[in-house]
């Protein structure tokens, strides 16, 4: 074959897939990656194989003895795989303080989807004041109004993953009815999808649901399905946190179900499980529910942290109706002894009508404090709720209130109300993929004064040291699966989330026999072992083991963008 025909043969390959530079007689690549153990993210088991990449991109794939490249890794004995997709990350404030997101990468997430509910814009005057605790913690200036002002902030100060969000429900409801208990009147349910359709064509994923977190649990089922519409024309998905995932599971995915058919939209069931000590063992019927729904052609999958504690605000803990208006109602309220009493009623009557968490638990001693926004209350981060109350000389449901008054609502906590058997079957069905339901964190600075639930740094490392390598719940291809091509698949990311030629370089390179969380309840600040590289769009963010400091995420927009 004469060097001019290679040439030739080059030059059409890098037109069409901006495939490697070719030398005279050879062919050159940005990196290569040798003698790895490929699990291409789709469930076939592993083959051996070298990557080459070029301009971010898989650019071969196969015997590359013969090529040479500026730099490669050698991964004898290790598996190469897509990069991690995080479904249900909470970055988007965090990826400001530290944009390397060491807590992401070293379990080996590449890319992270976010905006449960509440999504980091639109935003306007009184949701900037309502937010204004959390701002302050972390000492940002918001210096934007709109997902697509946001987008450019990261895109001009560079970020370690690649990231994309939803646009949120209850944040386009803030935006125009505010945070009072009571419907949307028709026109301000039409401004409400007309800032769903924009946050869409500035490149949101789909429109997302938190329908346990006050002002969202005010929505109709009517309205959330006039939401959903506006972002189904824009190819996007319906992302929810249910209205219920305890006594009523099975009537919030009645109505998760309806919004979706109703929309015909695709919908995805954020952290699916079984909420409350009285309702373990309920999700093989929730897993029935949703099969069926399935069998008749609804488009429905969901995700999970597959911790038996989930991590919230404090702030759940009280009845819907106390968060009328919003944070600086509630206090107002905790301050009226006769509506502190009835809250504490509420909380203490077993009901169908709301989320009761506190119905949920065995007591203040399943209430872990991880986070608050004053620094007085530093101390009692790590403690449990039953030690505070002890401390504070008051039962536990004053606690709850005192805590709220003492850091303006801004608690956040993790809660032990779930089972392991519940836990491990919902992560074993086919269409469940996995997600941190946590934000991007550091144990320096000033993220390493918070005491995060453990999933923040350990979500994936642990599935693949517990549920693969130890009690073999599943196999290492299937939860590879899970972590890339299933996601990728659900929110139509084309161009990453298997192993093939010209998908984009989100690679992770690591022994199976020696991945492993290290995060614990008591000790959470604390880095996932055993990823030896991590290649977002090509660019190592860890090496050996170590973090580069490099940023080479992107902003991913959604089907209906329009620049």
């Amino acid at each position: 074959m004469s060097s001019l025909f290679l040439l030739r043969r080059c030059t059409a390959a890098l037109l069409i897939l901006a495939l490697p530079i070719c030398r005279a007689g050879a062919v050159h690549y940005d990196l290569i990656i040798r003698n790895g153990h490929i699990i291409d993210g789709t469930g076939s088991p592993w083959y051996a194989a070298d990557l080459g990449i070029s301009a971010g991109r898989i650019a071969a794939i196969g015997n590359l003895a013969a090529a040479d490249s500026a730099r490669s890794i050698d991964a004898h004995g290790m598996v190469v795989a897509p990069g991690f997709i995080d479904m249900l990350g909470q970055s988007e404030l965090t990826l400001l303080v530290d944009a390397r997101a060491p807590s992401k990468i070293f379990q080996g997430i590449t890319t992270e989807i976010t905006g449960e509910g509440e999504s980091v814009a639109p935003l306007n005057e009184p949701m900037l004041r309502e937010n204004q605790a959390s701002y302050q913690r972390y000492g940002l200036k918001v210096d934007w109004r709109t997902l697509a002002e946001y987008f450019a902030r990261l895109e001009r100060q560079g970020i370690g993953i690649n990231f994309a969000t939803y646009i949120g429900a209850t944040s386009v409801r803030e935006m125009v009815v505010g945070y009072a208990d009571r419907a949307a009147t028709p026109q301000e349910l039409g401004r409400m999808a007309e800032l769903v359709a924009q946050g869409m064509r500035e490149g949101a994923m789909g429109v997302s649901s938190a329908l346990e977190y006050p002002p969202a649990p005010y929505a109709s089922t009517a309205e959330l399905i006039a939401l959903a519409r506006a972002a189904a024309r824009y190819g996007g998905i319906y992302a929810t946190h249910m209205r219920d995932e305890g006594n009523t599971a099975a009537a919030a995915l009645d109505e998760t179900l309806r919004i979706g058919t109703a929309a015909r939209i695709p919908i995805e069931i954020f952290h699916l499980k079984i909420a409350g000590v009285q309702n373990f063992g309920n999700m093989p019927q929730l897993i029935e529910g949703i099969e069926k729904a399935r069998a008749r052609g609804v488009d429905v999958t969901a995700d999970t942290y597959a911790y038996t504690a989930w991590s919230n605000a404090l702030a759940a803990f009280t009845p819907p109706w106390a968060n009328d208006g919003g944070k600086a109602q509630l206090l107002r309220r905790l301050e009226d002894p006769a509506l502190r009493s009835r809250m504490r009623r509420d909380m203490l009557t077993p009901s169908d009508k709301w989320d009761n968490e506190w119905q949920e638990i065995r007591g203040a001693q399943d209430v872990l404090i991880c986070a608050v926004n004053h620094k007085e209350l530093l101390p009692y981060v790590g403690k449990r709720l039953s030690e505070v109350a002890a401390a504070w000389h008051e039962d536990a449901i004053d606690t709850i209130f005192d805590l709220l008054l003492k850091d303006e609502a801004g608690t956040g906590v993790a809660v032990f109300g779930m089972s392991e058997a519940d836990v491990t079957l919902a992560l074993q069905q086919p269409w469940v993929s996995v997600g941190t339901d946590d934000s991007a964190t550091s144990p320096e600075g000033i993220l390493g004064a918070d005491r995060p639930h453990p999933r923040a740094y350990g979500t994936f490392a642990r599935i693949l040291a517990r549920y693969v390598r130890a009690e073999g719940k599943l196999s290492l291809a299937d939860a590879i699966r899970k972590f890339t091509a299933l996601p990728a698949q659900r929110e139509h990311l084309t161009d990453r989330g298997v192993i093939k030629l010209a998908m984009w370089a989100d690679l992770v390179v690591f022994d199976p026999a020696a991945v492993h969380d290290v995060a614990t309840y008591d000790d959470p600040n604390r880095l996932s072992a055993g990823m030896s590289y991590v290649l977002v769009n090509g660019v190592p963010v860890l090496e050996d083991g170590r973090m580069t400091g490099a940023l080479p995420g992107k902003v991913l927009r959604g089907a209906g963008y329009a620049p």
